[in-house]
């Protein structure tokens, strides 16, 4: 098993494997992880048996801390792996790496994030296997909302209704190429419910839209012309993320959310095969939002975890 440090040399190689592995999206294409590099020192790493490559895993590493995450800048990481892999394979090269950056890298600590099972293409799930066996530690666990189309649960009376009081209000829904006027809606409500900001700034969700125009897709709801709610969606091979979602004062009260919803569970996404509303906890998981996750799963929506593992090594 040779194993190799990332470096841009690598980039059409590692972007080639991403596209045909059974367990990536679209997040681990270069383009895409680099868009906040300097926020992170990348640390990812190629295997390779025999000289053809069998897995990849995106990281990024903390020196200070003398840990290594997999990945800090994405909402999930982990092993990235091909159809071909094996239990028995994915065992050893987990094995052989974490002997290798604790002996030659000084690496003390791994944060892993397993990509959810709804992003495998075919199942994909050797790594937590693998995490098992070197005794890794469930440290947080994010609960997210999802539908699986084919098996439509039906939803709630109340989110219908909000629906149509939005289309007799006149509340009308547009995808867009500009996230400009929905930025700001999310902005106030992140600054007004968390004192926060999105994680992406508006810049950054521009030049990233405009790499994957296809993968990355804003949609609106107006009133009068004005925005009054909408999101960003990330659309994988068989799952649509909700990656920011938000809705003005008046946009709450006009049910903007429940029409635009319905409009993409319906219309837009119904080919899919999963939509994910995205998780609804904070602190790790230690608290949820029942109030925000009451309506995503008023659409129907179900539990599905984001878990993140710790290791320590030596």
């Amino acid at each position: 098993m040779q194993i190799v440090r990332y470096t841009a040399s690598y980039k059409s190689q590692w972007d080639d494997f991403v596209r045909g592995a059974k367990n990536a999206t679209f997040l681990f294409l270069r383009d895409y992880m680099e868009y906040h590099a300097d926020r992170f020192v990348d640390a990812s790493f190629l295997f390779f048996e025999q000289e053809k490559m069998v897995a990849l895993l995106p990281a990024c590493i903390d020196e200070k801390e003398a840990t290594l995450y997999s990945h800090r800048g994405l909402t999930y990481g982990g092993l990235i792996l091909s159809n071909k892999s094996s239990t028995p394979q994915v065992l050893h090269l987990w094995e052989t790496f974490l002997q290798q950056i604790a002996t030659d890298g000084g690496i003390k600590k791994v944060i892993y994030k397993p990509i959810p099972h709804i992003y495998h293409l075919q199942p994909a799930e050797e790594d937590l296997y693998a995490l098992f066996r070197s005794n890794a530690q469930l440290s947080a666990r994010a609960v997210s909302s999802v539908m699986e189309l084919d098996r439509l649960l039906v939803p709630q009376t109340l989110r219908k209704r909000g629906a149509k009081k939005a289309n007799r209000l006149g509340v009308t829904l547009h995808q867009v190429e500009d996230c400009t006027a929905f930025w700001q809606v999310l902005s106030d409500t992140l600054e007004q419910k968390y004192a926060a900001k999105p994680v992406h700034s508006l810049l950054e969700m521009k030049r990233l839209h405009h790499s994957f125009p296809k993968e990355i897709q804003f949609f609106e709801a107006r009133y009068r012309d004005e925005v009054v709610g909408g999101c960003v969606v990330y659309v994988s091979q068989q799952v649509a993320h909700m990656q920011y979602i938000a809705a003005s004062p008046q946009g709450k009260s006009m049910g903007a959310l429940d029409a635009l919803f319905l409009y993409l569970i319906e219309v837009q996404y119904k080919e899919m095969r999963y939509i994910d509303f995205g998780t609804s906890v904070e602190q790790g998981g230690a608290y949820l939002n029942e109030g925000l996750i009451f309506q995503k799963e008023g659409f129907g929506a179900r539990a599905v975890v984001y878990d993140t593992y710790e290791i320590k090594l030596g």
